[in-house]
């Protein structure tokens, strides 16, 4: 996956470029769909850093072997980003979790 196919994914499914984070919480790591866009005049980056944030992202997904979890998680989900409440995608890292949690 690129931050391409990311930002394909995401506005493919919501229609905007919504803000994607990755979060340790609890010793677990969540794939979160923000609700700050691309599109808002408030946006705090630019496009050009958008699009290389997805592609950092993108980057830590593939290296966990998460992309299948989140593809599938935004295709089946009915959650929409709203003001102050994220979707969050819990990943499942497997065997090598504790490599990225400490």
């Amino acid at each position: 996956m690129t931050g391409q196919d990311l930002y394909n994914l995401i506005t493919d499914k919501w229609g905007y470029s919504y803000d994607v984070q990755l979060r340790k919480q609890r010793q677990k790591v969540f794939f979160q769909v923000m609700w700050r866009y691309l599109e808002q005049a408030s946006f705090p980056i630019s496009e050009a850093e958008y699009f290389e944030h997805l592609d950092e992202v993108a980057t830590y997904l593939n290296a966990w072997s998460a992309v299948n979890q989140v593809q599938t998680f935004i295709s089946q989900t009915n959650e929409r980003p709203r003001l102050g409440k994220a979707v969050s995608i819990p990943l499942d890292l497997g065997s090598r979790a504790s490599e990225w949690l400490m």
